[in-house]
């Protein structure tokens, strides 16, 4: 499972010129999901991003988390974060997992960030053209993977 975890002042997400969910301050989450992927990568990639500490405290350092500062989160599904780029110069994406395997998980995967962080988590629609819109805040920008735990 994959992530890319932008802190933002706001986000939101457009399906066909409509605004399927837009947050504050937080998290906008980019997901992707591969066939290896199982629960127990939800519930270590949910901790970490929970507890992720990137927002700045009294003295301008880095070291609040979303649960700190009452943060809201998106998450967005993203199956081309398994993009394969070694062969020419069109992505494959045999790396991304079928919609039977990924969109269970990306459902455990809300379910679960809406738990941790006691509020409901804004999405996308999983498979669907979405126009994403956000104000990164620093930029601050974090790359995770639940295959490099360690």
């Amino acid at each position: 499972m994959r992530a890319v975890i932008q802190r933002v002042k706001h986000a939101s997400v457009t399906i066909d010129g409509v605004t399927k969910s837009a947050i504050r301050e937080g998290f906008l989450i980019l997901l992707g999901i591969c066939e290896e992927d199982h629960e127990e990568d939800v519930d270590w990639l949910v901790h970490k991003i929970a507890h992720l500490r990137v927002f700045d405290d009294d003295q301008h350092v880095m070291n609040r988390s979303l649960l700190d500062i009452d943060g809201e989160a998106l998450v967005v599904s993203q199956f081309t974060l398994y993009a394969s780029y070694k062969k020419g110069n069109r992505p494959s994406w045999f790396g991304a997992g079928s919609h039977e395997h990924s969109i269970p998980l990306y459902h455990a995967f809300c379910e679960k960030l809406t738990e941790a962080i006691g509020k409901p988590v804004g999405t996308g629609e999983f498979g669907a053209d979405m126009k994403v819109e956000l104000l990164n805040d620093g930029p601050v920008t974090i790359c995770m993977d639940t295959k490099n735990k360690e």
